[in-house]
């Protein structure tokens, strides 16, 4: 025990003295032990573009919760940390930094490049590592990884090997989805859609040799100069005389077919639709149907290119207006109908996306989706709350083919290799010496990488070693939680999912624990263009990360947006001093060489009982909630019990046995105040660690640090009903003796003689035995327990409670006639005041000019006076009886 406990909680005299303590313990460290088991969770690794945001914070604190709870009930507890390269955000931002320096990626050179891509991660890459820590991380900083890792890298090299090599993988062209800013192919789970307004060009197309027209309508006339065929209805009558027809291209003046295609809506528009293979993925399907050429007319960085005829050169927007002018002139226009609609832009940059065709690698998704989906199903995998595996088995179910190459530098690059000699193909780990086909030496590798999800994929168990069968791989996976925001679990936890299942033939995790939004205080979403962000490192600096953790954790419940405010984390930062001064408090009421091994259980008093069934009970209750993932309620809870039982009620019960130095009772209330008190840090700890810690390592305890200290039991000995049902009679009876005197405005100071009649004998004993507690917190004189009415005052106060009533006599609380007076006063006062607002409500000429606000402000005034005018007049009618 150490009674050096500072006046008042500095969380920066703390925080960091104690994480570098821990750090230095290999308290943070897992290992292997065959005496414990195992409970493993891996870090969402964040991009090493990132700087921490609410998110983060809510994310990471989740998962320390859970760590730190682990850890205490005895488990090896592994929560690996580490970073992602974010191939396509980090890019972008290298890129910017060089275009300040006027260089481009093609006049550094790719080598050059990388050297760029590699100090950018030992500049930024720690940032956020060092960020989680100022949060208090518990993670294992020894076996922290890195997405590009030389071992993360072999394992992704593997995993491209095996599903190439199963025929999962291959390269084709299709129509994928082209950032023309970023330069590279993006995913369809990485395009966002907005709303814009834009229009609906309807163009007439000759048919050639009829002098008939059909009539299309497109959101994209600048991709009508790749078009090969016009389609119809199969069963569309109008235009079954057409079908095997050609029609002329305008502008480019290029005959194409009219095919029947059930792709096309017969009683949609005219019925006729352009059909654009090489910028559409539809028309693309269409295409291959009826064997049609694909025609691309876009360059990669959004500009038309030589089949694009006059317009070539221009950028896509410029080739739009221009095109539209020319069929104006050509009387080729019928109409141009304004048109809102959903366009898809770069996750990234907001580009628009362009879907273009281009040669990418591929991996077939449906036999990696269908046990993946199984495991879900049959519970291997849970989500919570179970909601969430709806989205995922509809992203599932209806999965495409996975675009995962990328014209990118930073990434993991394909490992395929093309002799430049006879063009053979080799999918290898590393370059080969000659091409096995020719014999030429001309080899050179794949320009492209992979997506930065095909490696985060891998996460759970490359990080842990594999494709080495390593003791950690053996003994820490599968993980235990994953825990994650809902916006992407189709990014990255399904394929977590299937690449677990397909590579370790096991699930990668058990739960995947779904969080919400950290919104503003009106529920918006946080944001640079609203600017209502809030820096979690600004909160920390002010506040103390306990008070940050503990005002994200409250009330928080799996799957939901929580709202964050400035008036939540000054309730953190008062409940932080609350437990602070309430340590103390113990803490000065405890002397040297205190001895609990001489404590008589005999002794204990009924409030020392129900304080200890309380805490008992409390530990049972945030266990469970605990194991149910209800880290919101857990922690409701032990405020609940913190503030309210224990600060409140059983420090004032307890006080005069501790003042009172010859007390037969006092070691059992020091015994049981460090008892309650250190199980409540126990409690706590998880969603508060620092504040927790300093106060724990206070107390009388076996442990050195809480961290290492067991996680509190519920124990059979400690539950006390009786005593419980005891002090529940004794509190409701204070707090209606309190009511009483409020309601009187009776001052501290003044006591009065309180009478209990209480029937049951159960009730008189216990209120017999805990006179002293009304005296003290109730400002009673004198307390009498009756079984009946007898002598009563006439003009008693009364209360009744569950099990018996209160009488006050009136003429003990207050001088009747002053009383009388002062309240005269105040009805006098409000009939004046009612008498003003009246008028301003009643005068037309107010009524007329007042703001709409100004007006409802006097009318909450009328109705404020006329209640408190009530109250009074039935005060006074009271008094007079």
């Amino acid at each position: 025990m150490d009674k050096n406990i500072a006046k008042t909680y500095d969380p920066k005299q703390v925080e960091d003295r104690l994480y570098e303590e821990w750090t230095n313990k290999g308290y943070f460290h897992a290992q292997a032990d065959e005496n414990k088991k195992p409970f493993t969770i891996v870090i969402p690794p964040p991009n090493i573009t990132g700087q921490l945001h609410m998110g983060h914070a809510l994310d990471n604190t989740l998962q320390d919760i859970l760590i730190r709870w682990k850890r205490m009930q005895g488990y090896s507890t592994l929560w690996l940390p580490g970073t992602d390269h974010a191939s396509i955000a980090t890019e972008a931002k290298i890129v910017d930094a060089m275009a300040k320096e006027g260089l481009t990626k093609d006049m550094l050179g790719r080598e050059k490049f990388l050297e760029r891509a590699w100090e950018w991660k030992t500049l930024y890459g720690g940032r956020i590592v060092n960020q989680l820590k100022k949060l208090g991380s518990s993670c294992d900083w020894q076996r922290e990884r890195f997405t590009m890792d030389e071992g993360l890298s072999e394992a992704v090299k593997e995993v491209f090997l095996r599903l190439y090599k199963k025929g999962l993988i291959y390269r084709g062209e299709r129509i994928t989805n082209w950032c023309p800013s970023c330069n590279t192919s993006i995913s369809d789970i990485e395009v966002e859609y907005e709303e814009k307004e834009g229009s609906f060009w309807h163009i007439r197309y000759p048919v050639k040799d009829t002098g008939e027209y059909v009539v299309i309508a497109t959101t994209r006339p600048e991709t009508m100069l790749g078009d090969t065929a016009v389609a119809v209805h199969p069963e569309d009558e109008r235009y079954s005389h057409l079908v095997g027809k050609k029609v002329v291209l305008p502008l480019i003046n290029r005959e194409i077919p009219v095919i029947a295609d059930s792709y096309v809506e017969k009683d949609f528009g005219t019925g006729v639709v352009k059909i654009t293979p090489a910028h559409d993925p539809n028309d693309f399907e269409v295409g291959l149907r009826h064997g049609l050429k694909q025609i691309r007319v876009m360059t990669d960085k959004g500009r038309m290119n030589e089949e694009a005829g006059q317009y070539a050169g221009m950028d896509r927007y410029e080739a739009r207006g221009r095109i539209v002018e020319d069929l104006k002139e050509l009387d080729l226009l019928v109409k141009v109908q304004p048109h809102t609609h959903n366009v898809g832009t770069c996750q990234r940059c907001s580009t628009v996306v362009e879907p273009l065709i281009s040669k990418q690698w591929y991996v077939k998704m449906k036999p990696l989706a269908e046990p993946a989906i199984e495991v879900v199903k049959n519970g291997t995998v849970r989500f919570v709350p179970d909601r969430f595996s709806k989205i995922y088995f509809n992203w599932m179910e209806n999965i495409q083919d996975w675009c995962i190459s990328r014209q990118l530098w930073w990434g993991h690059r394909i490992p395929a290799y093309y002799c430049l000699e006879c063009g053979n193909m080799m999918v290898e780990s590393d370059m080969p010496d000659v091409c096995p086909k020719c014999g030429s030496s001309r080899i050179q590798q794949d320009a492209d990488t992979l997506d930065t999800w095909f490696s985060s994929a891998l996460w759970p168990f490359s990080t842990l070693g594999w494709p080495e069968n390593t003791e950690d791989l053996k003994y820490f996976y599968p993980t235990d939680v994953l825990v994650t925001g809902y916006d992407i679990i189709f990014f990255w936890v399904a394929r977590m999912i299937f690449s677990g299942v397909e590579h370790m033939e096991k699930e990668p995790f058990k739960h995947v624990l779904i969080h919400g939004l950290v919104r503003d205080a009106q529920g918006r979403k946080m944001s640079k263009s609203l600017g209502n962000g809030i820096d979690p490192l600004d909160v920390i600096e002010q506040y103390g990360t306990d008070a940050l953790r503990f005002a994200i954790s409250i009330g928080n419940s799996p799957g939901n947006d929580l709202r964050f405010s400035t008036d939540k984390i000054e309730s953190s930062r008062n409940f932080a001093n609350k437990i602070w001064n309430a340590s103390r408090f113990v803490l000065m009421n405890f002397e040297e060489g205190l001895d609990f091994s001489k404590v008589d259980p005999s002794r204990l008093t009924s409030a020392d009982k129900w304080i200890l069934s309380r805490v008992n009970t409390l530990i049972k209750e945030v266990t469970e909630n605990l194991e149910r993932f209800e880290l919101g309620i857990a922690l409701q809870k032990v405020y609940e019990f913190i503030w309210e039982e224990f600060c409140d009620w059983y420090i004032e019960l307890v006080k005069p046995r501790l003042y009172d130095s010859e007390s037969a009772a006092r070691l059992e209330a020091q015994f049981v105040l460090n008892y309650v008190l250190g199980s409540s840090m126990k409690l706590l700890h998880p969603y508060m660690p620092f504040i927790t810690e300093e106060i724990y390592t206070h107390l009388i305890n076996e442990d050195d640090s809480i961290m290492i200290s067991s996680w509190p039991e519920y124990k059979e000995e400690y539950s006390f009903p009786g005593d419980e049902e005891k002090l529940r009679l004794v509190m409701e009876s204070i707090r209606s003796i309190r009511n009483i005197r409020a309601e009187m405005n009776v001052p501290p100071s003044k006591k009065a003689r309180v009478i209990f009649v209480a029937s049951h004998s159960g009730s008189r004993n216990t209120l017999e035995e805990t006179k002293g507690f009304f005296e003290r917190l109730g400002g009673a004189s004198e307390v009498v327990v009756q079984d009946d009415k007898t002598d009563i005052p006439e003009d008693a106060v009364a209360a009744i409670i569950e099990g018996a009533e209160i009488f006050i006599p009136l003429n003990e609380l207050i001088d009747l006639e002053k009383e009388q007076e002062r309240l005269e006063k105040e009805k006098a006062n409000l009939e004046k005041e009612l008498a003003r607002v009246d008028g301003k409500l009643n005068n037309p000429g107010f009524t007329s000019k007042a703001p709409a606000k100004v007006i409802e402000e006097e009318r909450a005034k009328q109705q404020k006076y006329r209640d408190m005018y009530e109250k009074v007049a039935e005060r006074l009618a009271s008094l007079r009886k």
